[in-house]
This record gives structure tokens, sequence and C-alpha cells, in this order.
């Protein structure tokens, strides 16, 4: 599958998800943009991240939005064909990977920790 194919579905996917989460936290998960990159860029690995990172949340997490000095919006990227290549190249494991990437980052927007998301089956 190209980028854009990739792209579609891993858009169906977060929608869709998206609608399914409890209404305490559907609109301010719906207010955090989610983007699509093939591979994250190497000023993203710089040290900190393995190439083959599946997704990341950067920005101020849910509710410190005003309290901190941070020049970007919270937003969360998930790295596409990482996830495809992840998936072996199914697209039903690369659906519930996505949806699995989407939520462990939209955990991290509302603060919880690795320990937090592997304790709610986020990792």
């Amino acid at each position: 599958m190209n980028l854009s194919q990739l792209s579609v579905v891993a858009d169906q996917v977060v929608s869709a998800t998206r609608q399914q989460l409890p209404a305490a936290i559907r609109e301010p998960a719906n207010a955090v943009p989610v983007l699509f990159q093939p591979i994250p860029s190497d000023d993203v690995i710089d040290g900190r991240f393995d190439s083959d990172i599946l997704g990341l949340f950067t920005g101020p997490s849910h509710g410190t939005e005003l309290d901190q000095d941070q020049p970007m919006p919270p937003q969360i990227i998930l790295y596409l064909e990482n996830i495809w290549d992840y998936s072996d190249g199914n697209l039903t494991s690369y659906r519930r990977e996505v949806r699995q990437t989407y939520l462990h980052e939209l955990g991290h927007y509302f603060g919880w920790d690795e320990d937090e998301l592997t304790a709610r089956g986020l990792d």
C-alpha cells in the first residue's frame, strides 16, 4: 500500500476510535490534531527515539496548555510506514495497530506515563 492509501485507512480508524471514546474525553481528544507522516524525521529521532517508532505526542498535556510556554499546540503524529512495517503488511493488523498507537499517544496527551499506559493496556 502507498502512503495515500495508508493515510485513508488510518484516518478512518482514528475517526472511528474517537467516536467510541467515553464522552468525558471525546471532546478534548477531538481537539488534538492527528498528523500522518511516513517515518520520523532525523530531528525527531536525534538520539531520543528509535527510527521505527510508531507514533509521537508533542506539545503540552491536557489541562496545561495555558500554563506552559509551548510554541506548538498539542498534536499526535502517526508514522504510517513504520506501522505498516510493524504490521507485516497485513491490513487487519495495520488497522489494529493504528488504533492502539493513536490511543497510546492520546494517553500521553492526558498526562499518562508509560506505567499508566501499560496498566490501561495501551503499551
